[in-house]
């Protein structure tokens, strides 16, 4: 204080000899003074008393920062309250030339100097008073709450919540198996299966198993927070565990605040997500509105077949996804978080390393759909498989065989292998070709051929069938029958149709199905016409020896059959 008043006194003194100085002779000078900066701004400080606030330091004193002068007041208060001679009425207010002391007796609590008076705004004393009542308050405050009345009635209040928590947890426990039986006697009457068409999607056992495991489950989480509001309010009670109870509702209620908090920042960010996906709903409904226009012909396009409408939809709807993905990401939550980008990047490189048969798949799948090589419900064969396609993604080509196999092939084979499509044109030819002997008659075989084509059901009159002579070979003439189908899914059973009745046919016109070498020489067996064929007075053939003449020539040959 000595060193305040010397200060203050070398003040007054200086401005007196400025004062008495002659004036100067020279022309006055217009002198602009430097504008000093602004005072720095010191944080305000709480002075606690049992961590409750009891008034605010916003100014230092000498080389005490208002935290440090906070901090030492309340350790004041601290050794006042402790001391159970020192009451509340013996707080006292000394003042000073320079500070208005607060004391208790020889105990000097705090000192209030003019730069406090200057930031509250008010005189030295007056804020002094003021500062004597606040504590005042306070340590009367601390001390009635530690009296023996209230704590007895802070411990008949916790008395009184232990009975009300004890009287929910008996009326959950008795009321709860009601509601249990309540549920299940819904079964089949508030409570159905959820089907969808004539799948059963969900059964009601399942939804009340469901119903019971959920309210089980609510009935834990509010035990757990009776119980966690109850130890809290209970702490509460009594002074000396209450801050206990404060850091207990802090841990639920700091996350609670800090999420509405984050959520309503986040806010502007959630709108403008929201319209990128109303928007991308929206150009996705158009375009599916535009192919499917195209897919019915209602709009044509020069180059763009109809069915390549609901392939080409699906790539631009990835497309636009992707690109609505693009733009939304930074306005994500969390996305400029480390955990956010690693994991972004541990998808990129896992994608990478385990999709190379999955994205060659994909690019032959596109190829496939734009090559047009067949469609659902076309007979194929695809390398060595044969059979109706029944499903074809991006990824893979199903195809059901004549056996009613079904095979999945990857697009990436389907596009690296060769494809037959029997259904791609209207009309499909079907041929066989069987072989006959040089001694059959080829108009009679033509005739045969032809009858039997004839009377197979699938073949077509018109274009009518036809028979092509396809080699002569040494022993043997081989025939080749083309006749047109609409059926190519049918192609098996038509094959076989057609076989019995070129069968039938040859064997009424009695014509072998043969190639000569298998019997050049008949010996005496049954020719290969099943008997019903042939006629009752049928003999098989015989070798006969002929001698004519006087020198003993003879010939071998034979009757009733083949030469």
């Amino acid at each position: 204080m000595r060193v305040l008043v010397s200060i203050f006194v070398a003040g007054i003194m200086s401005v007196s000899v400025c004062a008495a100085a002659p004036p100067d002779k020279t022309p006055a000078q217009t002198i602009i003074a430097p504008v000093p900066p602004p005072a720095p701004q010191v944080a305000s400080e709480v002075v606690l008393l049992d961590e409750k606030p009891v008034l605010t330091i916003s100014s230092g004193v000498l080389s005490f920062t208002p935290a440090e002068r906070a901090r030492a007041i309340s350790e004041r208060l601290a050794r006042l309250i402790s001391s159970p001679l020192l009451t509340a009425e013996m707080i006292m207010v000394a003042n000073n030339e320079v500070t208005s002391d607060i004391v208790v007796k020889d105990l000097v609590l705090m000192a209030v100097t003019e730069a406090d008076a200057q930031t509250q705004g008010k005189s030295r004393q007056e804020l002094a008073q003021e500062y004597v009542e606040k504590i005042r308050s306070a340590v009367i405050e601390y001390r009635s709450e530690r009296s023996l009345r209230q704590l007895f009635i802070d411990a008949v209040q916790a008395v009184a919540l232990t009975l009300l928590l004890v009287v929910l947890l008996l009326l959950l426990k008795r009321y709860l198996p009601h509601v249990e039986a309540l549920i299940t006697s819904w079964k089949g009457t508030r409570i159905r299966s959820i089907q969808f068409q004539s799948i059963e999607v969900l059964n009601a056992d399942r939804i009340v198993a469901m119903l019971l495991s959920f309210l089980r489950f609510m009935r834990v989480m509010l035990v757990i927070g009776l119980l966690y509001l109850y130890i809290p309010l209970v702490l509460s009670f009594f002074p000396m565990t209450e801050g206990v109870a404060a850091r207990l509702f802090g841990y639920i209620e700091t996350p609670v605040v800090r999420i509405g908090q984050a959520v309503l920042a986040y806010l502007p960010n959630i709108f403008f997500v929201a319209v990128i996906c109303v928007c991308t709903y929206y150009v996705i409904r158009f375009s599916r509105f535009l192919f499917n226009e195209v897919e019915k012909q209602h709009i044509s396009l020069p180059g763009f077949y109809s069915d390549w409408a609901m392939p080409s939809f699906k790539i631009v709807r990835f497309l636009i996804i992707a690109f609505a993905v693009v733009v939304a990401f930074p306005y994500l939550p969390g996305s400029d978080s480390p955990a956010f980008k690693g994991v972004s990047v541990f998808l990129g490189v896992l994608f990478s390393l385990g999709s190379t048969s999955a994205v060659a798949n994909v690019v032959a799948g596109t190829i496939l759909t734009y090559m047009r090589a067949f469609t659902l419900g076309d007979r194929v064969k695809i390398a060595d498989t044969m059979g109706d396609v029944i499903e074809k993604t991006l990824l893979v080509t199903r195809i059901r065989t004549a056996k009613n196999v079904d095979i999945t092939i990857p697009n990436a084979m389907v596009l690296g292998s060769h494809i037959v499509n029997y259904s791609s044109s209207a009309r499909l030819i079907l041929h066989t070709t069987i072989t006959i002997g040089y001694d059959a008659p080829w108009r009679q075989v033509h005739e045969l051929l032809l009858a039997a084509a004839a009377s197979t059901e699938r073949i077509l009159p018109d274009p009518r069938p036809f028979v092509l002579q396809t080699a002569l070979n040494d022993f043997y003439v081989s025939y080749e029958l083309n006749a047109t189908t609409d059926a190519p899914s049918a192609m098996p059973v038509i094959y076989s149709e057609l076989h019995k009745n070129i069968q039938d046919h040859f064997n009424e016109a009695g014509v072998e199905i043969m190639s000569p070498h298998y019997s050049a020489l008949r010996d005496g067996n049954t020719i290969t016409i099943p008997a019903n064929y042939l006629a009752a007075e049928y003999q098989p053939a015989t070798h006969r020896i002929n001698i004519t003449g006087d020198a003993g020539c003879s010939s071998i040959s034979s009757s009733g059959g083949n030469k």
